[in-house]
């Protein structure tokens, strides 16, 4: 499954902390313009394969190719700086800013093959940001907080997001608006790549799909080709 025109390319790459190897030999693409989902249960690895390809395990070894170039030696903040964002599980922002200080905290310059956002574009895509925009971080709801992370990451006009269990917590309405967030960044040419355990909410945002069990890629392909798979779900994602 290659991409001439891939964002994102990891071979080779295993994680360990400790003495403990938590990724052997992960290999994934993330093409142009594309969603692509990271499935598996709680401790399959898919949080430590999104720190591993940022650099953020000391711990490591592989091949991280973004836009083009071999990162696998960068640190964490050189590539963020080449646009490659990251929303972690746990919500980082600034309880005693508000809404939009936060987002402006988050400005970078706009970079060439990446969507460019303003706080109005981000206001349309969450629109619940825009009614809260006065109001400090810290008094918003889970649900609000994770569109607040997102919608700062893409301050900085990465070209690529890492997006980890954006559906994981929250309620069903907030879900559905997470879903439409996600189309709409895809809309404007983001590519993203997205680690979940709700198929569902994997089924309406993907094109295609790893899935992910002890550290070891155990699926690829189209989302179609996953749905076809009734035995690759019920082995790797079935609770």
């Amino acid at each position: 499954m290659t991409h001439a025109d891939a964002k994102l390319r990891v071979s080779g790459l295993n994680a360990a902390y400790g003495q403990a190897l938590i990724l052997t030999d992960v290999a994934l693409e993330v093409g142009a313009g594309e969603v692509t989902a990271l499935l598996g249960r709680n401790g399959a690895g898919k949080s430590t394969t999104f720190r591993a390809i940022l650099g953020l395990i000391a711990n490591r070894s592989g091949k991280v190719i973004f836009n083009g170039e071999d990162v696998s030696a960068l640190a964490t903040y050189d590539i963020a700086r080449r646009g490659l964002g990251y929303v972690p599980e746990d919500r980082r922002i600034f309880s005693d800013l508000t809404v939009e200080e936060n987002l402006l905290v988050g400005r970078q310059a706009p970079r060439a093959g990446a969507p460019t956002w303003t706080l109005e574009r981000l206001f349309k895509i969450f629109p619940n940001l825009r009614e809260l925009r006065g109001r400090p971080g810290g008094r918003m709801s889970g649900g609000e907080q994770q569109m607040l992370t997102i919608a700062r990451t893409l301050m900085g006009n990465p070209s690529l997001v890492l997006l980890d269990e954006p559906s994981e917590g929250l309620a069903p309405k907030i879900v559905e608006q997470m879903i439409e967030a996600i189309r709409d960044m895809k809309r404007e040419g983001l590519s993203l790549l997205v680690s979940e355990q709700n198929l569902h909410f994997a089924r309406l945002v993907a094109d295609r799909a790893y899935v992910i069990e002890k550290g070891r890629i155990r699926f690829a392909g189209t989302m179609a080709e996953f749905d076809a798979r009734p035995d690759v779900r019920d082995a790797y994602l079935a609770l």
